[in-house]
């Protein structure tokens, strides 16, 4: 209240000495620029994931996402299978924010009939000022393949789940463009070979540029080091796509060779290679449902 009577005594005082020094007038600009809250830069990512890779982007406090994810078989499987129509892994998720930071999911994967929880946490956000140059966020996760293996009586309940956490870390360049870096640890209770390693280390980069209002080119690239899985056919995952909005919905088309749409199997199980072609065509769309009291 002190403030408010201050500024107006102020203006009354500029009003009554017209012709007088700027000075006065400049310390009441000064002042309410003072009192502006801090602004940021605010769709980063249209969607909640670049195309596998989750970014800094969320439902909002009592909206919920609904998310299917869909991969269809390799193109190289002919046309026999229809170039890999005829076979398909599907992903369905649904994500709620409990507060403005903090959002949860719960999805179930036909591959591995895995299925999945995380927490997505908001740490800090972008300013538009320039002062907080990057947005960033926390991610754990936990999947749980529920499939069963005659093969593999060891595979016992304790020994199935894995966990990830990442570190999602993004900055939006300008008005086309934004990229994305995800510092990724996996850890597995139980590995396929000896000298497999437990824990995996790994390195997720997306990005995405605007060619219209409603429409983007995305992409992601993600790097497992050598050495830590010996399994002979694992690869990096590399994945595009074009993203369109269409009335309320983000609608993916995207092409990958990682069949695996969660972040232990396409950041440390994808088999496919490009050259091969070993390519799954598929696509992801979310909607929101706003719960939110008028």
């Amino acid at each position: 209240m002190k403030k408010v009577l201050l500024i107006i005594f102020v203006f009354a005082i500029i009003k009554s000495t017209q012709g007088q020094d700027s000075t006065l007038l400049k310390m009441v600009n000064n002042s309410l620029d003072s009192s502006k809250q801090r602004e940021y830069v605010l769709t980063t990512f249209k969607g909640s994931n670049v195309i596998n890779l989750e970014t800094v982007e969320q439902p909002g406090k009592n909206v919920l996402q609904f998310m299917m994810m869909h991969r269809f078989g390799r193109l190289n499987e002919g046309a026999y299978n229809f170039f890999g129509l005829d076979n398909a892994v599907l992903r369905l998720g649904l994500t709620y924010g409990l507060t403005s930071r903090i959002a949860i999911t719960i999805g179930r994967s036909s591959l591995d009939k895995a299925l999945d929880g995380a927490v997505k946490f908001k740490i800090f956000r972008q300013s538009s000022d320039g002062k907080i140059p990057i947005s960033m966020s926390g991610y754990v996760s936990l999947v749980y393949p529920t499939i069963k293996y005659s093969d593999k009586p060891y595979l016992l309940p304790k020994y199935r789940p894995i966990y990830t956490t990442q570190l999602l870390i993004a900055r939006k360049i300008n008005e086309k463009l934004s990229l994305l870096l995800v510092p990724s640890y996996i850890h597995f209770n139980i590995v396929e070979k000896a000298n497999d390693k437990n824990d995996i280390y790994a390195l997720g980069t997306g990005g995405r540029y605007k060619l219209s209002k409603r429409m983007s080119i995305i992409g992601e690239y993600d790097f497992l080091p050598t050495g830590q899985i010996h399994k002979a056919a694992t690869y990096n995952s590399f994945s595009s796509g074009l993203e369109m909005e269409t009335g309320g919905h983000v609608f993916q088309l995207v092409f990958t060779n990682s069949q695996g749409m969660t972040a232990p199997y396409y950041l440390s199980k994808t088999d496919g290679r490009w050259g091969n072609g070993d390519i799954y065509f598929g696509f992801n769309i979310s909607r929101d449902f706003n719960f939110r009291k008028r």
